[in-house]
C-alpha cells in the first residue's frame, strides 16, 4: 500500500507526512489529532476536502439522536476550517501543482505544522505555513496561525473563516441552534444545545492579521448562515511579503464542572471575556505555554528513554504517551477513556474494558491521580451497571460492555457490519453477552489498589465495587446436575470471533477470581474495619452474599489443561471445530480480511481467534499456570490468532518477553507500534486505537522492562531486546517514585522519594530499596 508517512525525524519527536493524497486523509487526521483530555480536534486540513472528517469532541458530552440510536459524543462545531482564494483561484491541493509539502506533529510540544509550496492553476507560486495547537495549559483553548507568502506577483486574497456548526456524526446532527453574535466586529460566538441531553456548547473565536509583521486590518464582511457564523476578509499582499492570520478560539459547555452553576447567558459572557485574555497573548505565547505544560505534566514527570538501534522504538513510546494524555479526561471523574480516545467517531466515544485492562495501567504506575479519577468513574457509573443487571434478571453490578454517561447503562449498538452471505446487518452480541467486562472492572480496581496503596479509594469506593461485581457473578452462575458444577454459558470472551460460547476459560477464571477477592476483603473488613463492613453490609447484605460466594466459588468449572498436550480449551467447543490455513490472512496488513471469504457465523465454528483470549488470562493470572502450560498454549493458539484486534499484539509481546524469546517479542512489538503510527494509511481512519496505544507502554515497561505486580508485590525481571542497549523509566509504587535503568546486564532502581523502603523481587531475589540498588540480573 502506498504510504505518505515519514519517520526520518523520529529522533526529534516528529511524526511526519511527506506528501498529500486526498484519498488518504484519515490516517493523519487521527494520529496527528490535537487535544488535552477536555477536548480534541481531529487534524483535518484548514482547506476542505470531500473525504475529510472534521471532528471536534468534548469529553463526556454524550447525546442520543433518537430511540433507534445509542448515546454518542456529538461532533461539535468546527473552528479550524478556512476558505481561501488567491487572485480568484481557490486554494486546494487537488488543483495546481504541489512543489513541496510536509506536515508534522511535534509530540514534545503538541504543535501541528504544515508547510506547502503551491503553484496555482494560473501559474502563481505561494508559500504557506499552517500551525495549530490545542492548549495543554488552557484546557478550553485552540489556536491556529496561517502564513501566506505570494512569490511571483501581488495577490488579492479572500479568506473566509469562523465557527461552522453544520458538522455531524456520519449524517446525524446532534445540536439545536442557539444564539450567534459578533462582538465589536471581531469576536464571533455561536451557541448550540444537544437535542436529547440538553448540554449547551459555547464556541467563541477571534481572528487578527499582520502583514510583514505589522498589524494589518483587511476589509471584512460579517456573515451568518444556518448553523454558521463567519467573516470574509479581503486585501492585497505584495509579492515577497507575508500575510499572517492568527485565530484563537475556545469551547465551553454547561456540563463543565466549573460552569454548572452558570446560565447559558452567563457562560457566553464568561467565554467571551476568557477569549479576549487568550487573544491578547497571541499564538506564539499560547503555543509556548502549552509546550511548557506538556513538559511539566508529561515529559519531565514520566520520561521513558530507550537507547536503541531503531529511532522508531523511542518515537513509539512518546507517541503512546502523547495520545494517552490527549484522550484522557483527567479533569472530571464523571468521564472515562473512549476506545478511539477523542480522535474519531469510531465506537462513539464509549468506554470498554480497554480502560480497565490496558489504559488504566499506564496511569496507575505513572500518574496515580489520573488513575483514581478513572476508577472513580467506574464507581459513579454503578447505577448503569445495576440497571443492566436488573434488566437481565441478575443481581449486583453488571457493567455494560460499552459505557457512556454515568447512568446510561448499556450503549453498545445492536447492529454492525454486513453479513456477506445473508446481506443483512450482523448482530453485535457483545452488548448482550460479553460479560467479562464486569470482572475486568473489578481487576482494575484491585490492581490500582495494589500498586498505589490508596486506602482512601478502597474505603470510599473500591470495596463496594469488588463486592457488587461478586454479587453479580454469583447470580450469573448456572448449576448443572450432570457434573454438579457451576458454569457460565452463552457468552462472548475476549475472542469475539466466538459468540455464544460456553465456559469461556477467561470469563470463568476471572469470575472465580472476582468471588475470591470479594471473600478475602469481606473477611478483612469484618475483622479489621468494622465501620466500613457495617456500612456495606447494611447497603448490600454482605453476610448473605458471602455465604453464597463461599458455597459456589469452589464449584465453578475452570477449564484445565488437557493431559495429552496441556492445551486449555478456550471454551467448551473451540477445540472441536475444524482448523483452516490462516497464512494468507495473517500476512495481510488489512484487518478483518477473513470476512471477505467467510461470515461471522461460519468463523464462529472454526478454530480462529480474533485476539488473545487464553493468552491474556496468562498475563493477568500468570501464577496459576506452569511455564510448560503457557508454552503449549502459545504454540497452539498463536497460529490460530489473527490479531485482528489492536489489543492482541501487546499481550503477546509481554508473554514472549516472559518466555525470554527476545527476537519474537521484538518482532511483535515492531508490529504493535505500527498499528497507528506505522505506514498503513487506512489503519486509523475512524480514530486511534486507545488500548493499543496503552499496549505500547505495557510492551515496553511490562514486557521488556519486566515490571509486574504479583499478589500485591512488585517484581522486576527485565528482558531487553538485542537491539536495545538501555531502557530508562520511572514508576510510582505505593507513593514512592522508583527510577529504573536497565541495560543488557544490570538493573538499577533508585527510590527517588525515599520516605519508606520498597520491597522488590528481581528474578527470585528480594531487595529492600530506600535509596538504590544495583543488580547484575543477567547472573540471576
Amino acid at each position: 500500500m502506498k504510504t505518505t508517512m515519514d519517520y526520518s525525524k523520529a529522533a526529534d519527536w516528529i511524526i511526519g507526512e511527506k506528501a498529500f493524497d486526498s484519498r488518504l486523509l484519515g490516517k493523519c487526521e487521527s494520529i496527528m489529532c490535537l487535544g488535552n483530555g477536555y477536548f480534541c480536534i481531529r487534524s483535518a486540513a484548514e482547506e476542505r476536502y470531500v473525504r475529510e472528517k472534521r471532528d471536534c469532541f468534548v469529553a463526556g458530552t454524550f447525546n442520543k439522536f433518537d430511540e433507534n440510536e445509542v448515546t454518542e459524543l456529538p461532533n461539535a462545531a468546527d473552528l479550524m476550517a478556512m476558505d481561501l482564494e488567491l487572485n480568484g483561484q481557490p486554494f486546494t491541493l487537488e488543483q495546481g501543482e504541489i512543489k513541496s509539502y510536509y506536515r508534522q506533529l511535534n509530540l514534545k510540544t503538541g504543535e501541528l505544522t504544515r508547510t506547502v509550496d503551491w503553484l496555482s492553476p494560473d501559474g502563481d507560486e505561494y508559500r504557506f505555513v499552517f500551525e495549530r495547537i490545542v492548549s495543554m495549559k488552557e484546557k478550553h483553548v485552540a489556536a491556529q496561525r496561517i502564513s501566506v507568502t505570494p512569490v511571483t506577483r501581488d495577490t488579492d486574497f479572500l479568506m473566509i473563516t469562523g465557527i461552522d456548526g453544520s458538522m455531524n456524526n456520519s449524517g446525524v446532527q446532534h445540536f439545536s441552534e442557539g444564539d450567534k453574535r459578533f462582538y465589536e466586529g471581531k469576536i464571533m460566538q455561536a451557541c448550540h444545545t444537544t437535542t436529547q441531553s440538553g448540554i449547551g456548547f459555547v464556541l467563541t473565536a477571534q481572528a487578527s492579521f499582520t502583514l510583514n509583521k505589522e498589524v494589518y486590518t483587511p476589509k471584512q464582511h460579517i456573515a451568518m448562515d444556518r448553523r454558521k457564523i463567519f467573516c470574509e476578509y479581503q486585501g492585497t499582499v505584495p509579492a515577497g511579503k507575508t500575510l499572517v492570520m492568527e485565530k484563537i478560539g475556545n469551547i465551553y459547555t454547561t456540563r463543565d464542572r466549573e460552569m454548572e452553576e452558570r446560565s447559558l447567558k452567563e457562560l457566553q459572557e464568561y467565554a467571551r471575556t476568557a477569549l479576549e485574555k487568550s487573544a491578547e497573548k497571541g499564538y506564539k505565547a499560547l503555543a509556548a505555554e502549552s509546550a511548557a505544560m506538556w513538559k511539566e505534566r508529561v515529559w519531565d514527570k514520566t520520561p521513558i528513554l530507550i537507547d536503541c538501534e531503531d529511532p522508531m522504538d523511542q518515537l513509539a513510546i512518546r507517541f503512546a504517551q502523547y495520545h494517552l494524555y490527549v484522550m484522557t479526561p483527567a479533569h472530571d471523574n464523571r468521564m472515562n477513556i473512549g476506545a478511539k480516545g477523542l480522535s474519531g467517531e469510531g465506537y462513539k466515544g464509549h468506554t470498554f474494558w480497554d480502560t480497565d485492562i490496558f489504559a488504566l495501567l499506564y496511569f496507575t504506575y505513572t500518574d496515580p491521580e489520573v488513575a483514581r479519577s478513572l476508577e472513580e468513574y467506574r464507581y459513579l457509573s454503578l447505577p448503569g451497571a445495576h440497571k443492566k443487571a436488573e434488566g437481565n434478571q441478575y443481581k449486583g453490578a453488571q457493567f455494560p460492555w460499552e459505557s457512556a454517561w454515568l447512568d446510561d447503562g448499556e450503549v453498545t449498538p445492536v447492529w454492525g457490519a454486513a453479513d456477506i452471505i445473508t446481506g443483512l446487518p450482523t448482530k453485535i452480541w457483545s452488548g448482550f453477552i460479553e460479560q467479562h467486562i464486569t470482572a475486568d472492572v473489578a481487576y482494575g480496581v484491585w490492581q490500582y489498589y495494589m500498586v498505589t496503596g490508596d486506602q482512601d479509594y478502597m474505603d470510599r469506593y473500591g470495596y463496594e465495587l469488588l463486592m457488587d461485581t461478586a454479587i453479580f457473578w454469583a447470580s450469573r452462575l448456572e448449576w448443572s446436575e450432570e457434573d454438579r458444577m457451576y458454569h457460565i454459558n452463552d457468552v462472548v470472551g475476549p475472542d469475539e470471533y466466538k459468540e455464544h460460547a460456553d465456559d469461556n476459560a477467561y470469563t470463568n477464571y476471572m469470575a472465580h477470581w472476582n468471588l475470591g477477592i470479594a471473600i478475602t476483603y469481606y473477611e478483612d473488613l469484618k475483622e479489621h474495619h468494622i465501620d466500613i463492613f457495617e456500612r456495606l453490609n447494611a447497603k448490600m447484605g454482605l453476610d448473605a452474599a458471602c455465604r453464597i460466594w463461599r458455597e459456589r466459588r469452589p464449584l465453578i468449572y475452570l477449564p484445565q489443561p488437557r493431559k495429552e498436550d496441556l492445551v486449555i480449551p478456550q471454551d467448551a467447543n473451540y477445540l472441536s471445530y475444524p482448523v483452516i490455513d490462516l497464512t494468507k490472512y495473517k500476512e495481510r496488513a488489512e484487518v478483518g480480511s477473513l470476512f471477505k471469504d467467510y461470515n461471522l457465523e461460519t468463523v464462529n465454528h472454526m478454530q480462529i481467534s480474533k485476539q488473545a483470549d487464553v493468552m491474556i488470562l496468562f498475563l493477568l493470572m500468570e501464577d496459576l499456570f506452569s511455564p510448560e502450560v503457557k508454552k503449549a498454549n502459545w504454540d497452539y493458539y498463536e497460529p490460530k490468532t489473527l490479531h485482528d484486534s489492536s489489543l492482541s499484539l501487546s499481550t503477546h509481546v509481554i508473554l514472549a518477553s516472559d518466555r525470554k524469546d527476545k527476537a519474537l517479542a521484538y518482532q511483535l512489538f515492531s508490529r504493535a507500534v505500527r498499528i497507528d503510527a506505522g505506514e498503513n494509511m487506512k489503519s486509523s481512519n475512524d480514530g486511534i486505537h486507545a488500548a493499543s496505544i496503552a499496549g505500547i507502554w505495557q510492551s515496553v515497561v511490562y514486557g521488556f522492562g519486566g515490571v509486574r505486580m504479583l499478589h500485591g508485590k512488585l517484581r522486576v525481571c527485565p528482558a531487553l531486546p538485542d537491539s536495545w542497549h538501555k531502557l530508562d523509566f520511572a514508576i510510582f509504587w505505593h507513593g514512592q517514585r522508583l527510577h529504573m535503568v536497565i541495560d543488557r546486564n544490570t538493573l538499577t532502581i533508585t527510590n527517588e522519594t525515599g520516605t519508606r523502603a520498597v520491597e522488590v523481587e528481581v528474578y527470585g531475589q528480594n531487595y529492600q530499596i530506600r535509596d538504590s540498588i544495583h543488580v547484575q540480573y543477567a547472573e540471576l
